[in-house]
């Protein structure tokens, strides 16, 4: 029997971190790197169709219940940013929460969800 696949749902928050991630690297690195790494993070919300037991899961109970993140650094691509997101088993879905620089205080920027 196949497992059953989860939605994902961005947040406000989530979809502005994105553009934001996208225009500081084209910016700094330009449009090619850009490019790549927002393919990185698209890679890594995909895999979460898969729920939050995918391997690179990480439940943080320490910043809220049910949070978990997952760094878009997998399977061999390099990056520096956690996708902050909260899973509901009973109805298989994830809301991504923020996407955040892996320096960041997670917890202090997720105070408004």
């Amino acid at each position: 029997m196949n497992k059953p696949l989860w939605s994902a749902r961005d947040t406000a928050a989530a979809n502005a971190d994105f553009k934001d991630i996208k225009r500081w690297t084209s910016r700094h690195f330009g449009a090619i790197q850009a490019a790549t790494y927002t393919q990185t993070i698209i890679e890594s919300l995909q895999d979460l169709c898969e729920g939050p037991q995918v391997p690179g899961c990480k439940l943080r109970d320490d910043i809220g219940p049910d949070i978990y993140t997952l760094h878009v650094a997998r399977k061999g691509r390099p990056g520096r940013h956690f996708l902050l997101f909260r899973a509901d088993s009973a109805q298989h879905q994830i809301d991504i929460l923020r996407i955040l620089y892996d320096g960041m205080d997670l917890q202090r920027h997720l105070t408004q969800h």
